[in-house]
């Protein structure tokens, strides 16, 4: 009514650090990619922005993959790397939104990594932050704007500045380790799966994610993720393509969808 009033809409509220602690470490149990740790800084731990944003330790970690993958092809490496990281900073992030509706603050600034010679990367933050989310039917602008705002598009640029790889081919890494995470976190929150799967489908509208694939239900109430490019995994010496590869003819991902959701019921 005219005259009145009204009280602004609610905004996200600064959550305490120990609530985000406590938060990070039961998201932790997901699976190692979930893990944040937060105790005080020790000898070896470097700069999140180091990683993202500067080319001489981002080649060095190129290399090593390549080394790994036994590739002289650092356009593969970098594209598994890239991937590797893209699910090591959605999964934290989504985990703590989908599971207590809570979105961390993982901006470089306070975020640090440590080396190590295979497996996720270790991921520290000494003085936690983060915010409760006020609404959760609201959440995926400010989460995208967390992870690929001030995440990933940092690296994909230091990565292109790097290596000649393709824009799509990174963001369709990312939206295929957005899935995996989604997926991770059904399986051990069957009861969250539909909550995760929303934001999942939001995000995978949102700026450069948009045209990177799309969700599919073969099956009601299973979805499968379908991106449009590849990521090159297929080109390593004991490679092959991946489950959601554009690569792969329509026959072999039905027969693929079957076999999946055959597993799933526990069928012959």
């Amino acid at each position: 009514m005219e005259g009145i009033a009204r009280d602004p809409e609610p905004g996200p509220r600064p959550a305490t650090s120990r609530h985000v602690a406590e938060v990070l470490a039961e998201v932790a149990t997901i699976s190692a990619y979930f893990e944040v740790e937060t105790e005080p800084l020790e000898s070896g731990w470097r700069p999140l922005t180091e990683l993202l944003t500067d080319p001489d330790p981002l080649s060095d970690r190129i290399a090593e993959v390549a080394k790994r993958l036994s590739t002289t092809e650092t356009q593969i490496a970098a594209s598994i790397f890239f991937q590797g990281l893209a699910a090591r900073l959605w999964s934290p992030v989504i985990g703590a939104a989908v599971t207590r509706e809570l979105l961390v603050d993982l901006a470089p600034a306070r975020s640090f990594w440590r080396p190590t010679p295979s497996g996720p990367i270790p991921l520290r933050v000494t003085h936690p932050a983060g915010w409760e989310i006020t609404d959760p039917d609201r959440a995926a602008e400010p989460l995208y704007r967390a992870v690929v705002t001030g995440l990933l598009e940092p690296l994909a640029h230091t990565v292109q500045a790097i290596i000649k790889i393709a824009p799509g081919l990174l963001w369709g890494n990312a939206a295929s380790a957005l899935a995996g995470t989604v997926q991770a976190i059904a399986r051990r929150h069957p009861e969250l799966a539909a909550r995760a799967v929303a934001l999942e489908r939001e995000l995978l509208s949102m700026g450069v994610l948009e045209s990177s694939g799309e969700l599919v239900e073969p099956a009601p109430g299973r979805l499968f993720f379908v991106r449009r490019s590849c990521c090159l995994y297929y080109r390593l010496p004991a490679g092959g393509k991946c489950g959601d590869c554009a690569l792969i003819d329509s026959e072999t991902r039905r027969e693929q969808w079957t076999r999946a959701l055959r597993d799933t019921r526990g069928g012959p």
